[in-house]
């Protein structure tokens, strides 16, 4: 407690002031004066979020992310993200460190440091010094509940991750940086790796079903096209298989249209694409639903049209959104 209040006194001297709401920005003041550098124009600028309006006065240069979600964008358009939060150690999308595997590489070569695993802590937050403090406002790495001890110490950004692509993410956390120009050449080139992708590939037997499968085998979770997966897929040229009339399915996963559940005999009966991809999967999930007795009669599992989109793909960021475009570069690419 006595680091905690130490940090606190040497925060508050910092001339840094916010207001925190959403995501509005004010213009560059033409009063400014013409010797500052790009960098600095435009600040301070204020930020509108759930929890009201933020005035940064001046670019962040000691960010820490609270969001283990978040942190990958952070890292995407070169924001300068010193420490986050992170999740359980060695898992199937988690290295070592608690970090996800598809930007682990990036984060050891930007030496981000592991502050916590899953249960926010505010003492190790304040320790790093930041002038930034990016929280996720809803979701399993949501600091939240700490927002009032954050906010002391430094300008505290909530985030609303559940509603938005990693492209808008990019975008919003790009003005909150001064990263802007960094997350539209994120955002350009990913869209032209997209087009380059679809001339080079043969779609498969159309329209298909993307979901991710529960391991135990006993339900499924059915992408929509308003999901960022949908998105990406249709962007490709790929059409997504509506729910037969006879399928009713479950009450989406909270208040989110992204996704429906299927389970007991609606699993099969709305698994109906003539393609299944497998999101949250590798090789070995797709051997596990076409040994799955409920689903082997599918047409897609008997003609072995079932593929796995890479174990990074249930939320995607730039960097697993470009894991995927592999993946069906792989299953799919002209020979």
């Amino acid at each position: 407690m006595k680091i905690l209040l130490s940090r606190l006194s040497l925060l508050f001297a910092m001339p840094l002031l916010l207001t925190l709401t959403g995501c509005d920005f004010s213009p560059t003041d033409p009063s400014l004066p013409q010797t500052q550098t790009a960098a600095e124009r435009g600040w301070p600028r204020t930020l509108i979020t759930a929890r009201g309006p933020v005035t940064l006065a001046h670019p962040p240069a000691r960010i820490v992310s609270t969001s283990v979600t978040l942190t990958g964008t952070l890292l995407a358009i070169d924001a300068p993200v010193i420490a986050s939060g992170s999740t359980s150690r060695n898992s199937t999308v988690a290295d070592e460190q608690g970090f996800f595997t598809q930007w682990s590489q990036e984060a050891k070569a930007r030496h981000l440091k592991s502050l916590y695993i899953t249960e926010p802590n505010a003492e190790a937050i304040a320790a790093e010094v930041p002038d930034l403090i990016v929280i996720a406002a809803t979701g399993g790495d949501s600091a939240l509940k700490l927002y009032d001890q954050l906010s002391a110490i430094a300008p505290t950004l909530v985030i609303d991750y559940g509603d938005k692509s990693w492209q808008q993410l990019a975008q919003l956390l790009g003005k909150a940086t001064g990263h802007e120009a960094d997350a539209q050449r994120r955002i350009d080139g990913f869209g032209q790796r997209v087009a380059a992708v679809k001339q080079a590939i043969n779609l498969p037997p159309q329209p298909v079903s993307a979901l991710v499968y529960y391991q135990d085998g006993r339900g499924v979770n059915l992408w929509t096209d308003a999901s960022a997966q949908g998105k990406l897929l249709s962007e490709l040229g790929f059409t997504l298989a509506t729910l037969p009339d006879s399928v009713t399915p479950q009450t989406s996963m909270g208040k989110r249209n992204d996704i429906i559940q299927l389970s007991g005999e609606n699993m099969a009966s709305g698994l109906n694409g003539n393609t299944l991809l497998l999101f949250s999967a590798d090789d070995r999930t797709v051997k596990e639903v076409s040994a799955n007795p409920f689903l082997q009669h599918l047409d897609a599992v008997q003609q072995q049209r079932v593929y796995a989109m890479g174990p990074d793909t249930f939320r995607l960021d730039y960097y697993s959104a470009s894991n995927m475009l592999s993946s069906i570069e792989r299953h799919f690419g002209r020979q």
